[in-house]
């Protein structure tokens, strides 16, 4: 169960693991009912399931592959599939409809429908000038950035954040990864900045339009 959600954290995160994806981790988290999305099928969940027992299967390998020599192609579609249809069940409450856009160049976008109010509450901030005082309820948030591979590590680059289509700054997004991606490991969260080491001996992820490409 780590090995996978750190895979899937690896392709499209922010940060270290602590096991809840946040930011384009708030990408990577599962709605609590399947959506009615004809996108999203069974069928891209199973696609998916079975790459990644490929690439856990890769990491367990006595010997590693020559430079390159294993690729693992996962398509957009597979991965929001298996978001909604398999790890429903493993994401905090108050994060929803997540779906993630694999741009290109590296590039990827990440959204969900997130409980801001939970947020706010954990904070009790008494500043008048803390963006988050302005927000409430339940809202969509988008991030936007390229996440950057090599040697076995990787790095999540922010260039974008929204809340309803609004900029927002990079610290009220990290105030909800921080919340969302709490553990009894990481009592404090993601850091957004946070280099992360990637599982299963992958190398890289070559992040194309439409596809992500895990090199082991």
């Amino acid at each position: 169960m780590i090995v996978r959600s750190r895979i899937i954290t690896g392709l499209f995160s922010t940060g270290r693991w602590g096991v809840t994806v946040a930011a384009l981790m708030l990408a990577a988290v599962a709605t609590r009912a399947v959506m009615a999305d004809a996108r999203f099928t069974q069928a891209g969940s199973d696609a998916f399931h079975r790459k990644l027992a490929l690439i856990v299967q890769g990491g367990a390998a006595t010997t590693a592959s020559k430079s390159g020599g294993k690729q693992t192609p996962i398509l957009e579609n597979e991965l929001n599939s298996y978001l909604r249809y398999e790890l429903r069940e493993e994401v905090p409450a108050g994060v929803t409809e997540p779906t993630i856009t694999i741009v290109g160049d590296g590039r990827v976008t990440g959204s969900a429908v997130v409980d801001l109010d939970a947020v706010k509450q954990s904070r009790q901030s008494t500043s008048w000038f803390d963006p988050m005082r302005l927000l409430s309820g339940k809202l969509p948030v988008t991030a936007s950035g390229v996440l950057q591979t090599q040697q076995g590590t990787g790095r999540f680059m922010l260039e974008s954040a929204e809340i309803s289509g609004i900029p927002v700054p990079k610290t009220v997004l990290q105030q909800v990864v921080s919340y969302y991606s709490r553990s009894a490991q990481n009592p404090s969260g993601v850091n957004l900045d946070d280099a992360f080491e990637l599982p299963a001996r992958i190398r890289e992820i070559r992040v194309q339009p439409g596809q992500a490409i895990v090199v082991q």
